[in-house]
Protein backbone atom coordinates (compact mmCIF):
# COMPACT_ATOMS: atom_id res chain seq x y z
CA UNK A 1 0.00 0.00 0.00
CA UNK A 2 2.86 2.43 0.84
CA UNK A 3 4.50 1.64 -2.14
CA UNK A 4 1.59 2.11 -4.55
CA UNK A 5 1.29 5.63 -2.52
CA UNK A 6 5.23 6.48 -3.04
CA UNK A 7 4.58 5.67 -6.59
CA UNK A 8 0.92 8.07 -6.32
CA UNK A 9 3.25 11.14 -4.91
CA UNK A 10 6.12 10.39 -7.76
CA UNK A 11 3.74 10.93 -10.32
CA UNK A 12 2.55 14.61 -9.29
CA UNK A 13 5.76 15.26 -9.52
CA UNK A 14 6.92 14.02 -12.88
CA UNK A 15 3.24 15.79 -14.19
CA UNK A 16 3.32 18.94 -12.23
CA UNK A 17 5.85 21.62 -12.31
CA UNK A 18 4.97 23.74 -9.52
CA UNK A 19 4.87 20.55 -6.67
CA UNK A 20 7.77 21.70 -4.58
CA UNK A 21 8.44 18.94 -1.97
CA UNK A 22 6.27 15.81 -0.63
CA UNK A 23 4.94 17.58 2.02
CA UNK A 24 2.75 20.00 -0.04
CA UNK A 25 1.72 17.39 -1.79
CA UNK A 26 0.75 15.07 0.48
CA UNK A 27 -1.60 17.91 2.41
CA UNK A 28 -2.67 20.28 -0.71
CA UNK A 29 -3.04 18.09 -3.78
CA UNK A 30 -7.17 17.56 -3.94
CA UNK A 31 -6.28 14.85 -6.66
CA UNK A 32 -4.11 12.66 -4.89
CA UNK A 33 -6.45 12.95 -2.14
CA UNK A 34 -9.28 11.98 -4.57
CA UNK A 35 -7.24 8.92 -5.85
CA UNK A 36 -6.42 7.79 -2.40
CA UNK A 37 -10.26 8.03 -0.88
CA UNK A 38 -11.39 6.53 -4.34
CA UNK A 39 -9.33 3.33 -3.56
CA UNK A 40 -11.03 2.99 -0.42
CA UNK A 41 -14.24 3.84 -2.08
CA UNK A 42 -13.62 0.96 -4.49
CA UNK A 43 -12.44 -1.70 -1.99
CA UNK A 44 -15.52 -1.56 -0.48
CA UNK A 45 -17.49 -1.46 -3.39
CA UNK A 46 -16.05 -4.80 -4.53
CA UNK A 47 -17.28 -6.18 -1.08
CA UNK A 48 -21.05 -5.30 -2.07
CA UNK A 49 -21.01 -2.69 0.92
CA UNK A 50 -21.94 0.30 -1.63
CA UNK A 51 -23.47 1.95 0.61
CA UNK A 52 -20.77 2.54 3.01
CA UNK A 53 -18.87 2.72 -0.78
CA UNK A 54 -20.88 5.54 -1.79
CA UNK A 55 -20.55 7.60 1.57
CA UNK A 56 -17.08 8.00 1.75
CA UNK A 57 -17.11 8.88 -2.27
CA UNK A 58 -19.01 11.45 -1.57
CA UNK A 59 -17.48 12.74 1.07
CA UNK A 60 -14.43 12.72 -0.99
CA UNK A 61 -16.37 14.82 -3.81
CA UNK A 62 -17.10 17.68 -0.81
CA UNK A 63 -13.98 18.10 0.19
CA UNK A 64 -12.23 17.85 -3.29
CA UNK A 65 -14.61 18.88 -6.14
CA UNK A 66 -13.76 15.83 -7.75
CA UNK A 67 -16.56 13.05 -8.20
CA UNK A 68 -15.59 9.31 -8.95
CA UNK A 69 -17.98 6.89 -8.30
CA UNK A 70 -16.56 3.77 -6.19
CA UNK A 71 -17.14 1.31 -8.97
CA UNK A 72 -14.40 2.92 -11.70
CA UNK A 73 -11.44 0.79 -12.07
CA UNK A 74 -8.26 3.12 -12.46
CA UNK A 75 -4.95 1.91 -13.81
CA UNK A 76 -1.58 2.98 -11.88
CA UNK A 77 -0.11 6.63 -12.12
CA UNK A 78 -2.99 8.26 -12.78
CA UNK A 79 -2.79 12.32 -11.90
CA UNK A 80 -5.92 14.75 -12.00
CA UNK A 81 -4.43 18.06 -12.18
CA UNK A 82 -6.58 20.57 -9.76
CA UNK A 83 -9.07 18.27 -10.45
CA UNK A 84 -12.52 20.63 -9.68
CA UNK A 85 -15.45 19.50 -11.48
CA UNK A 86 -13.72 16.37 -12.74
CA UNK A 87 -16.71 13.51 -12.91
CA UNK A 88 -15.53 9.42 -13.53
CA UNK A 89 -18.51 7.09 -13.44
CA UNK A 90 -19.38 3.89 -12.45
CA UNK A 91 -18.21 1.56 -15.39
CA UNK A 92 -15.15 3.85 -16.58
CA UNK A 93 -11.82 1.90 -17.10
CA UNK A 94 -8.88 3.56 -17.02
CA UNK A 95 -5.45 3.05 -17.86
CA UNK A 96 -1.70 4.01 -16.81
CA UNK A 97 -0.10 6.91 -16.78
CA UNK A 98 -3.50 9.10 -17.83
CA UNK A 99 -3.43 12.68 -17.10
CA UNK A 100 -6.68 15.00 -16.37
CA UNK A 101 -7.21 18.24 -16.06
CA UNK A 102 -10.12 20.45 -14.29
CA UNK A 103 -13.81 20.00 -15.26
CA UNK A 104 -13.19 16.44 -17.27
CA UNK A 105 -16.43 14.33 -17.20
CA UNK A 106 -16.03 10.89 -18.59
CA UNK A 107 -20.21 10.03 -18.44
CA UNK A 108 -22.14 7.53 -19.76
CA UNK A 109 -25.24 8.44 -22.29
CA UNK A 110 -29.12 7.29 -21.07
CA UNK A 111 -30.21 4.69 -18.25
CA UNK A 112 -29.08 1.76 -19.81
CA UNK A 113 -27.53 -1.27 -17.38
CA UNK A 114 -24.10 -2.54 -17.80
CA UNK A 115 -21.32 -1.29 -19.18
CA UNK A 116 -22.11 2.58 -20.31
CA UNK A 117 -18.82 4.84 -19.57
CA UNK A 118 -15.37 5.07 -21.16
CA UNK A 119 -12.74 3.19 -21.16
CA UNK A 120 -9.75 5.45 -21.28
CA UNK A 121 -5.94 3.81 -22.59
CA UNK A 122 -3.08 3.72 -21.40
CA UNK A 123 -0.88 7.51 -21.59
CA UNK A 124 -4.10 9.70 -22.29
CA UNK A 125 -3.92 13.35 -21.70
CA UNK A 126 -7.78 14.82 -21.40
CA UNK A 127 -7.80 18.51 -21.22
CA UNK A 128 -9.68 20.67 -19.05
CA UNK A 129 -13.56 20.94 -19.88
CA UNK A 130 -13.36 18.12 -21.74
CA UNK A 131 -16.62 15.71 -21.93
CA UNK A 132 -15.97 12.05 -22.72
CA UNK A 133 -19.64 10.61 -22.90
CA UNK A 134 -20.66 6.97 -23.73
CA UNK A 135 -19.80 3.08 -23.79
CA UNK A 136 -16.07 3.04 -26.45
CA UNK A 137 -12.48 3.53 -25.72
CA UNK A 138 -9.90 6.13 -26.23
CA UNK A 139 -6.97 4.49 -27.40
CA UNK A 140 -3.66 4.41 -25.95
CA UNK A 141 -1.14 7.74 -26.26
CA UNK A 142 -3.91 10.27 -27.51
CA UNK A 143 -4.97 13.54 -26.49
CA UNK A 144 -8.18 14.91 -25.94
CA UNK A 145 -8.15 18.85 -26.43
CA UNK A 146 -9.64 21.66 -24.14
CA UNK A 147 -13.41 21.56 -23.98
CA UNK A 148 -13.58 18.84 -26.43
CA UNK A 149 -17.08 16.77 -26.95
CA UNK A 150 -15.90 12.97 -27.33
CA UNK A 151 -18.85 10.58 -28.34
CA UNK A 152 -17.29 8.28 -30.68
CA UNK A 153 -14.43 6.04 -30.38
CA UNK A 154 -10.85 7.10 -30.89
CA UNK A 155 -8.25 5.43 -32.19
CA UNK A 156 -4.44 5.04 -30.65
CA UNK A 157 -2.10 7.64 -31.31
CA UNK A 158 -4.64 10.26 -31.83
CA UNK A 159 -5.08 14.33 -31.16
CA UNK A 160 -8.88 15.32 -30.91
CA UNK A 161 -10.48 18.77 -30.59
CA UNK A 162 -14.27 20.44 -31.28
CA UNK A 163 -17.70 19.79 -30.51
CA UNK A 164 -18.33 17.12 -31.44
CA UNK A 165 -14.66 15.74 -31.16
CA UNK A 166 -13.22 15.04 -33.89
CA UNK A 167 -9.86 13.85 -34.69
CA UNK A 168 -7.17 16.06 -36.28
CA UNK A 169 -4.04 14.03 -35.94
CA UNK A 170 -3.02 10.59 -35.72
CA UNK A 171 0.60 8.84 -35.78
CA UNK A 172 1.94 12.39 -36.13
CA UNK A 173 0.27 13.31 -39.17
CA UNK A 174 -2.56 16.13 -39.47
CA UNK A 175 -5.69 14.95 -40.43
CA UNK A 176 -7.22 17.58 -42.56
CA UNK A 177 -7.23 21.31 -41.73
CA UNK A 178 -8.29 22.56 -38.29
CA UNK A 179 -8.67 26.26 -38.68
CA UNK A 180 -9.29 27.80 -35.22
CA UNK A 181 -10.82 31.15 -37.18
CA UNK A 182 -14.04 29.06 -38.05
CA UNK A 183 -14.72 26.99 -35.09
CA UNK A 184 -18.54 25.95 -35.29
CA UNK A 185 -21.02 27.77 -33.52
CA UNK A 186 -23.71 25.76 -32.43
CA UNK A 187 -25.99 29.18 -31.89
CA UNK A 188 -25.10 31.11 -34.85
CA UNK A 189 -25.85 27.70 -36.92
CA UNK A 190 -29.52 27.40 -35.48
CA UNK A 191 -30.56 31.28 -36.40
CA UNK A 192 -29.40 30.46 -39.83
CA UNK A 193 -31.45 27.18 -39.85
CA UNK A 194 -34.20 29.31 -38.52
CA UNK A 195 -33.44 32.27 -41.19
CA UNK A 196 -33.52 30.10 -44.08
CA UNK A 197 -36.89 27.97 -43.08
CA UNK A 198 -38.61 31.36 -42.34
CA UNK A 199 -37.22 32.12 -45.91
CA UNK A 200 -38.73 29.78 -47.28
CA UNK A 201 -42.13 30.23 -45.82
CA UNK A 202 -42.05 33.69 -47.06
CA UNK A 203 -41.81 32.06 -50.78
CA UNK A 204 -44.67 29.87 -50.48
CA UNK A 205 -46.89 32.56 -48.88
CA UNK A 206 -46.32 34.73 -51.79
CA UNK A 207 -46.60 32.04 -54.09
CA UNK A 208 -49.63 31.45 -52.66
CA UNK A 209 -50.93 35.24 -52.57
CA UNK A 210 -49.82 35.76 -56.34
CA UNK A 211 -52.14 32.57 -57.61
CA UNK A 212 -55.19 33.77 -55.19
CA UNK A 213 -54.43 37.38 -57.31
CA UNK A 214 -54.35 35.70 -60.63
CA UNK A 215 -57.79 33.56 -59.64
CA UNK A 216 -59.64 36.89 -58.71
CA UNK A 217 -58.59 38.36 -61.92
CA UNK A 218 -60.01 35.82 -64.08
Amino acid sequence: MFKRMKEDIETVFENDPAARNWFEVVFTYSGLHALWAHRIAHWFYKKKWYTLARIISQFSRFMTGIEIHPGAVIGRRFFIDHGMGVVIGETCEIGDNVLLYHGVTLGGTGKEKGKRHPTIGNNVVISAGAKVTGSFKIGDNSRIGTNAVVLSEVPPNSTVVGIPGRVVKRDGVRVGRLEHDKLPDPIVDTFRQMQQQIDELKAELEKVKQNSDSRERV
